[in-house]
């Protein structure tokens, strides 16, 4: 199994284990036909909105809706959507028009002079996004204007004190897949300290602790004649008070899960490194999460949380919270192929206009398109 320099290679955990799926018979009832669907429905979007990830086409560019990180934000956008297709070239190396397409629009903006400069636009994420232009720029671009920004890091930005485990992770993954020399610790340590290991424990913990202060302050309500009677009234209806919904982790901890699973094995490409009972807990975790995004409709989360399960060898599709994800997307995938925000809670309205729509948009469709490919659909007929 071939891999980018500095990255190690592992095997990916197959077969029957802790919320593991094992292999998927069409006979299964798994569905195939509406992941193919949703795939080809988000690329299909994607491909017709190519103008909007690019931020010197003319006819979107004057109108864009301004934001805080107006100048960052088309940036993202357009490294994004180099991500998408850096990782639809290596699982579908086949010669697909859509991928054609958006890559020589990718390499366009890559060559662009004044890409370098939304680069740079928002100094805190200024060394990150300089690491993943070079990192995901394609071919064609060796003497593009962006290598002489990235030319320009010190050995301060590059740096790995001040840095959680999470960012010294992603730090590493972007510098060995451009080239840059860095002082961050190997993947195997990285691995040890990393929130795919720690985070089932931290998250156990917060459970019981929840559940002590849920059961202290149920007996101290009953102290009042009011809350005695209604808990008397629930007990004849052989009902119980139900206890807030909330998430195992917050909401930026299920994102560092989700990241860290997608740097330490390449987006899929080789194991994540991380001993089997880790991957089992954080198989379970991430099950538990995609409940939660399930029942609150948040889309973006579940869409990652489902590559998630297959950077860590599962098959979604053979798990009911997997399942359940994506039949929840394709739910929320609209006729256009979109998938309108990153949840029902902040999701775009059609009436929007089309820059507002697609800043809400671009980024779940986007990785929805990305979930679809790595499952193995959404590719060349």
């Amino acid at each position: 199994m071939s891999t980018t320099p500095g990255l190690r290679v592992g095997p990916v955990p197959v077969g029957p284990g802790p919320g593991r799926g094992g292999p998927r018979h069409p006979e299964d009832g798994a569905p195939s036909h509406s992941l193919e669907r949703l795939g080809a429905g988000a690329l299909g979007w994607i491909g017709r909105h190519l103008d909007h990830f690019d931020p010197f086409a003319p006819a979107h560019g004057a109108a864009r809706t301004p934001d805080p990180g107006g100048a960052h934000r088309p940036a993202k956008a357009a490294l994004e959507l180099a991500l998408l297709t850096h990782c639809w070239t290596r699982l579908d190396p086949g010669d697909d028009p859509r991928r054609a397409e958006a890559t020589v629009r990718v390499r366009a903006i890559w060559l662009h002079p004044g890409f370098p400069r939304l680069l740079t636009a928002e100094p805190r994420g200024a060394t990150q996004y300089r690491l993943a232009c070079a990192a995901l720029a394609p071919a064609g671009t060796e003497d593009a204007p962006f290598r002489a920004a990235l030319d320009r890091l010190t050995a301060a930005d590059l740096a790995p004190a001040g840095r959680s485990p999470y960012q010294r992770l992603e730090l590493r993954y972007y510098a060995d897949k451009a080239g840059v020399a860095h002082a961050v610790e190997s993947y195997p340590e990285l691995a040890r300290r990393n929130v795919l290991v720690t985070l089932p424990a931290t998250a156990l913990a917060r459970a019981r602790r929840r559940d002590a202060l849920a059961d202290r302050d149920a007996v101290e309500s009953r102290d009042t004649q009011d809350a005695q009677d209604a808990q008397d009234a629930q007990d004849a209806h052989g009902t119980t008070a139900p206890r807030p919904d909330e998430p195992p982790v917050t909401v930026p901890e299920a994102y560092a899960l989700t990241h860290s699973a997608f740097y330490l094995s390449d987006f899929a490409r080789t194991g994540p490194g991380l001993p089997d009972a880790a991957v089992a807990d954080a198989a379970a975790l991430t099950g538990r999460l995609l409940d939660h995004c399930v029942r609150h409709d948040w889309w973006d989360l579940a869409a990652e949380l489902v590559m998630t399960q297959v950077c860590l060898g599962l098959d979604p599709t053979g798990t009911p919270e997997g399942t359940a994800a994506l039949a929840c997307l394709a739910r929320a995938q609209r006729p256009d192929g979109s998938i309108p925000g990153r949840s029902a809670a902040t999701r775009a309205s059609t009436a929007d206009p089309a820059p507002e729509y697609f800043a809400k948009a671009y980024h779940t469709t986007l990785v929805t398109a990305l979930m679809t490919l790595l499952l193995g659909t959404g590719r060349t007929p």
